[in-house]
């Protein structure tokens, strides 16, 4: 099955790669190596903004950072020139959960991002991984992952 049909079996319609707020570029490819800038957390009617352990419960972390996922692979895609067929492997993500100093689940707002990569690439999904809690996240937003990817050169 190809990504795009695991995505729209999933029910996702990946957005148009979101534009970089400030002085750099959304993704660099170099050989057959992509690294995404970090994503915010965002949906269609805007910021997903929050803090976890205030106020922000751990499951709708979790869906913020499906969302950062989305829009990874929409960057993905952009990079391969919009075939998703290019992607490889997903080879490393790195999530930041704007989250209270006493929160400690942030492995768990980041697997809303590592099971939505599983879902839609199965094996080549699978990928190393840091959770950081951040005290404080660019527009006050929930998440924020960037992720590195092999694709076909």
């Amino acid at each position: 099955m190809t990504i795009d049909a695991r995505l729209a079996e999933l029910g996702v319609t990946l957005p148009d790669a979101p534009a970089p707020a400030a002085n750099y570029v959304p993704f660099v490819v170099t050989g057959n190596i992509v690294h995404v800038s970090g994503q915010i957390s965002q949906n269609e009617a805007g910021m997903i903004k929050g803090k976890l352990g205030a106020d922000m419960a751990t499951e709708a972390g979790a869906e913020a950072a499906k969302r950062c996922a989305i829009s990874l692979l929409a960057q993905v895609k952009k990079a391969c020139g919009g075939d998703l067929s290019k992607l490889v492997r997903v080879i490393k993500l790195t999530g930041f959960v704007n989250s209270t100093p006493e929160f400690l689940d942030q492995p768990k707002v980041i697997n809303g991002a590592s099971d939505f990569m599983v879902a839609a690439l199965g094996d080549a999904g699978r990928h190393a991984r840091s959770a950081v809690s951040a005290a404080s996240l660019p527009f006050g937003v929930a998440v924020e992952i960037e992720g590195i990817f092999e694709i076909k050169a």
